[in-house]
């Protein structure tokens, strides 16, 4: 339990952008006790060393450095986390972090993996839908018409 209050500090820690405190934090306690204890689902807290990595993710995420989160993204395999929530918030950050970069198509790619995983998420989650409507936007023909296909299946329009 100490380990998943370390990623509730984090997380304070992240709100009030003190980033570096955040990374400490995450560095010096959290992981440390993730890989102690290993995956687990204790009093349903899904604390274990994949979840502090997604905590590491979204840190840099929030803090500006897409490219970063996007490399730390890509060592983390999120399909076996015993929460469909965590995963789906997960996917979803780097869909944002894809967007922060201007990469439609790989937000478009992003955001069909969150169809597969949790459609009615998809449809009710505010940054979700807005990162939907941006590509119909501003993605390219072939992506803007994949987007407004995908909005009209989850019920955006």
């Amino acid at each position: 339990m100490s380990g998943a209050l370390h990623l509730v500090a984090v997380v304070a820690e992240a709100r009030r952008r003190n980033w570096s405190a955040a990374r400490d934090r995450l560095r010096h306690h959290a992981r440390p006790a993730a890989r102690s204890v290993g995956e687990g689902n204790i009093m349903w807290t899904v604390f274990g060393p994949t979840n502090v990595a997604l905590h590491e993710v979204s840190i840099e995420m929030e803090a500006g450095d897409a490219s970063e989160a996007l490399k730390m993204a890509d060592d983390v395999d999120a399909s076996d986390l015993p929460s469909m929530e965590r995963s789906f918030t997960f996917n979803l950050e780097v869909a944002r972090c894809h967007h922060l970069r201007r990469e439609d198509a790989a937000v478009l790619l992003s955001l069909l993996e969150l169809e597969d995983l949790a459609p009615e998420d998809l449809a009710r989650t505010p940054l979700a839908r807005k990162l939907m409507l941006t590509v119909i936007r501003r993605g390219r023909a072939a992506h803007a018409r994949q987007a407004e296909k995908l909005a009209e299946r989850v019920g955006v329009f």
